[in-house]
């Protein structure tokens, strides 16, 4: 007897076995935006020029087609990083996983405005 797969894709995502570096069809804009209004990202980061931090676009660009990326820059956004973009840190964020996770989506999907 042949059992169905049943890891959830939480656990797959997390474990960065799974990559959405590619634009995904019911990625909602305006809440990810939403989000990270909310949580100041656009403080230090924009669409498609840098400021303190790398544009998104080019953070999409850099993370395209690798594997777990998507895990990669919710831990960065959660739990902040440094030497990623060059002597600024990026400090932690307080973010649940399902928002981070919906900004990263948005980021890799290539940061589309509405």
């Amino acid at each position: 007897m042949i059992r169905p797969l049943t890891v959830p894709l939480a656990f797959l995502l997390a474990a960065g076995a799974v990559s959405i570096a590619h634009a995904e069809p019911g990625i909602d804009a305006a809440r990810a935006q939403d989000i990270a209004r909310q949580h100041a990202c656009f403080g230090c980061h924009a669409v498609d020029k840098k400021l303190v931090g790398p544009a998104y676009r080019d953070v999409a660009a850099r993370y395209a087609d690798q594997p777990g990326a998507a895990a990669t820059l919710v831990a960065h956004v959660r739990n902040g990083t440094s030497g990623a973009w060059g002597a600024v840190p990026m400090p932690p964020n307080q973010i649940s996983a399902a928002d981070a996770q919906t900004v990263v989506q948005w980021i890799l999907a290539g940061s589309k405005t509405n």
